[in-house]
């Protein structure tokens, strides 16, 4: 069943959001634009996908001759799913639910092809003042996830497995929704921690609730990136729509690098409904910015010399471990052959456009 929203219009599990108004604003015709059907693992739009879709907006998917069609599918299996199907063209994926296909021979007609977010995103918090200290203070306690679909509880299982608890055993884990609703459990005493991504307890402090963090544990591998995947087929016979998607974002991620608060405009001009309940229009940008502020320090690549959405392998083979897999060899995973195109750009107008936006 559509949910019908203001300006946009999400089918959660399958349709999409309308992109016909923006289109017009810019003076172009639909007919003259490429749909390219975009798959995200999230139930509704959130601000955590903000560099995916506001090139629409900023008229960087248009230059590519293109049109961004995002869906919630719900899961990032989902997503894994609905490209299998050929039911979307591009879509987010995640090492967690890829390398265990993989490990065991089924990934074979996909391939990752940009890195749109970095690690490492995830962290475990608590009530401030909370008796639980450390990583190792969880066992036998009740850690909430958002739910068993989404990367914050295969991830926070490895770590824990990493620590050496039994993640299965020696916790007890509860979904309890995504964004203010986690942190009401928190704060309701309903879980004793929060496993939870960046973004997502950006929503939460955003909404006034306090956090403590655990202490990360010691020589944390680098994995949980995410990052644009596509079938092989698509990069072998339509590799510049692949670069157009990629270079969209990848000038999505500068503008708001350069400028939270422009990109958290451009977003809210694009999803008004994602805002706060009765805030202004300052204190709704303040909302975003918060959200985001600390997944957008994850857009650019933590080695030395590396281009913006550039694919080191060896997440791949640290995500292996963690997982405890037998992978011989990431290479079917990814491919970094897009890479130069995808950032022949300006990236220094790319900033100046968001020092100077006015939504």
């Amino acid at each position: 069943m559509a949910l019908t929203l203001t300006r946009r219009r999400i089918v959660v599990g399958g349709a999409a959001l309308g992109a016909a108004p923006l289109l017009l604003r810019h003076g172009a015709r639909a007919a003259d634009l490429r749909q390219v059907r975009f798959g995200i693992g999230l139930k509704a739009m959130s601000a955590i996908v903000i560099n995916t879709v506001i090139g629409e907006e900023l008229g960087y998917n248009r230059a590519e001759g293109i049109t961004l069609k995002p869906m919630a599918l719900g899961t990032n299996s989902n997503v894994q799913v609905a490209l299998d199907r050929g039911d979307i063209d591009i879509g987010i994926g995640v090492p967690s639910f890829q390398m265990p296909l993989l490990a065991k021979g089924e990934w074979q007609r996909d391939v990752n092809f940009y890195e749109y977010t970095y690690p490492y995103k995830w962290d475990v918090a608590v009530k401030p003042g909370s008796p639980l200290k450390t990583y190792a203070d969880l066992k036998g306690k009740r850690i909430g996830v958002s739910d068993f679909g989404a990367t914050d509880y295969p991830v926070t299982k490895s770590v824990l497995r990493s620590i050496g608890l039994d993640p299965e055993k020696d916790v007890q884990w509860i979904a309890v929704g995504n964004g203010v609703p986690a942190g009401v459990a928190l704060e309701r005493g309903s879980i004793d921690a929060l496993a939870y991504y960046d973004a997502g307890f950006g929503q939460i402090e955003a909404a006034g609730m306090k956090l403590a963090y655990l202490p990360r544990p010691a020589n944390l591998p680098m994995v949980g990136g995410q990052f644009l995947m596509a079938p092989r087929t698509l990069i072998a016979k339509d590799r510049a729509l692949a670069v157009g998607v990629a270079r969209a974002i990848c000038k999505s991620s500068q503008f708001i690098l350069a400028s939270p608060q422009a990109g958290a405009q451009a977003f809210l001009k694009m999803y008004p409904e994602t805002a706060p309940r009765g805030s202004t229009p300052e204190a709704a940008v303040a909302a975003i910015v918060q959200a985001i502020g600390r997944r957008i320090k994850l857009y650019t690549p933590p080695y030395a010399g590396a281009k913006m959405g550039s694919i080191n392998p060896q997440e791949f083979v640290a995500e292996a471990k963690l997982d405890d897999l037998k992978v011989s060899d990431v290479g079917p995973l990814y491919t970094n052959a897009l890479i130069d195109e995808i950032n022949a750009f300006d990236s220094g107008a790319i900033q100046a456009a968001a020092r100077a936006y006015k939504s």
